[in-house]
């Protein structure tokens, strides 16, 4: 099935969604109709803890970063441990909330909640949802290729639960959790994180249209939710969590999202061409302006390390900024 969907995105056009590349790719197998229904189900919840997108509304070519390069990292302290590095001996201004930037060849100015600054050179690195809001007035507004790529990509409704409970209820050595069917349709995978601290404890997701419809719920609300799918499959052996956490990247004034996704209509070029330089002095960064590797932290900090690039003039190799900082 992997073989023919990949040949499948291959052939497909911009038009194309990635719910219509995996019935291509589903026509060439010799199934049964059970079976091709559970794969068909299985691969769009795959889009959805991927990209938090319906496989109706995400592109054909919008998982196609689908394997990480290198290994996957948990950070159990959080990962402003990342910038806070990074930010070591630097004068940093916290809470300045940005409402304006103009630009022209001669600099930049942003004026913010605590005065305006003004440089040569401005790296933008709020995400996609952000920059659709309108919070953010960039003017002159964005020019192409810029603009038209930002028009294209979307920020996505993703949002994780995590439960810690005083025991393990469900099979050791078992990482990942799934159920398919009808019950399957919001909660249908969880994957054990007791490894991280010691604590057992289950992640799983509010993707896509579970997201947008579990969006203003109260925190119980969402926990019974999950709850009741788990004791549907293990009965009374599920006790209830010592504590849950649900995010809440929609509803964040700084996020409108988790990361952005390529929608219908969007090319794989758009990743990239969100980060061309701009008369010079503005320089866009962030996970969706990566296109080797977007929706990811790694992406987020390469990005960054490419505008500083651009900044300073010179062509430096990513391990090289990597080792740098």
């Amino acid at each position: 099935m992997d073989a023919a969907l990949a040949h499948a995105v291959a052939a497909s056009d911009d038009a194309d969604s990635y719910r219509d590349v995996t019935e291509v790719a589903l026509a060439r197998q010799p199934w049964d109709q059970e079976r091709a229904q559970r794969v068909r189900e299985y691969l769009q919840h795959r889009t959805e803890e991927q990209y938090g997108a319906w496989i109706e509304d995400l592109a054909a070519h919008g998982l196609d970063d689908d394997v990480p390069n290198g290994d996957e990292v948990i950070f159990p302290d959080g990962y402003d441990r990342l910038p806070a590095r990074l930010a070591a001996g630097l004068d940093i201004r916290l809470e300045h909330i940005v409402t304006h930037l103009d630009w022209s060849v001669d600099g930049v100015t942003v004026t913010t909640g605590r005065g305006s600054f003004t440089a040569d050179d401005a790296v933008v690195a709020v995400p996609v949802g952000v920059l659709h809001s309108g919070d953010l007035v960039i003017d002159p507004p964005l020019p192409d290729p810029v603009g038209s790529a930002l028009g294209r990509l979307e920020m996505n409704a993703f949002e994780k639960v995590v439960l810690r409970f005083p025991t393990a209820f469900w099979d050791k050595d078992v990482y990942a959790i799934r159920q398919q069917g009808a019950q399957g349709a919001w909660w249908h995978s969880w994957y054990d994180l007791t490894a991280v601290d010691g604590t057992p404890s289950l992640l799983t997701f509010a993707a896509g249209p579970a997201a947008v419809q579990t969006r203003g719920w109260t925190e119980d609300r969402v926990v019974a939710s999950v709850l009741a799918q788990l004791r549907r499959l293990y009965g009374d052996r599920v006790p209830q969590p010592t504590h849950a956490h649900v995010t809440s990247w929609q509803d964040d004034p700084f996020a409108r999202g988790a990361y952005a996704y390529m929608p219908v209509g969007s090319r794989l070029a758009d990743h990239d061409d969100l980060a061309t330089p701009i008369a010079g002095v503005l320089h866009l960064a962030g996970e969706a302006t990566w296109g080797d590797d977007p929706a990811t932290v790694t992406a987020a900090l390469c990005s960054g390390h490419r505008a500083a690039a651009n900044i300073l003039g010179r062509s430096i190799p990513i391990s090289a900024l990597w080792a740098e900082s």
